[in-house]
């Protein structure tokens, strides 16, 4: 008898929740409830992978002229270049579907001029003329 007045109460607790549980499993059947949302590791909305976008950066000037050339590549990244002769171009390419471009040159020269091209197509250009001048080419969403 002294053990029944130890563990009543622990074991109605535990027939309780059993009941509970049970109870609750059936009424989910009943109503047809959804099984638990699964997130899928594919999405039905993501985008299609892009063609490569190509991006090229080109300096020009007097020819053979040297100037620093300065860049944010497309991961977004600085770049230098000190001493490109000109004219001067680097080719970019990136799967991303989009990408900002960015270009400053500055040198000894009287002439110095930048563009920016995405897939072959001109989206900045500008060009300074003065003594020691400077340029940049900027296009935000290439």
């Amino acid at each position: 008898m002294q053990l029944l007045k130890r563990v009543w109460l622990p074991l109605v607790i535990v027939v309780v929740v059993a009941v509970a549980a049970f109870a609750v499993d059936r009424v989910r059947g009943v109503f047809a409830s959804d099984p638990p949302l699964v997130t899928p590791v594919e999405f039905a909305n993501d985008p299609e992978p892009f063609d490569p976008k190509v991006v090229t950066y080109e300096i020009f000037g007097p020819e053979g002229a040297a100037v620093d050339v300065n860049y944010v590549d497309l991961q977004g990244e600085p770049q230098r270049v000190d001493g490109a002769v000109l004219p001067w171009s680097i080719t970019l390419q990136t799967m991303e579907p989009s990408a900002a471009a960015n270009i400053v040159a500055q040198g000894k020269t009287s002439f110095l001029g930048c563009r920016v091209l995405v897939d072959g197509e001109l989206k900045d250009e500008r060009s300074t003329s003065g003594t020691n001048v400077q340029t940049f080419c900027i296009v935000k969403s290439a």
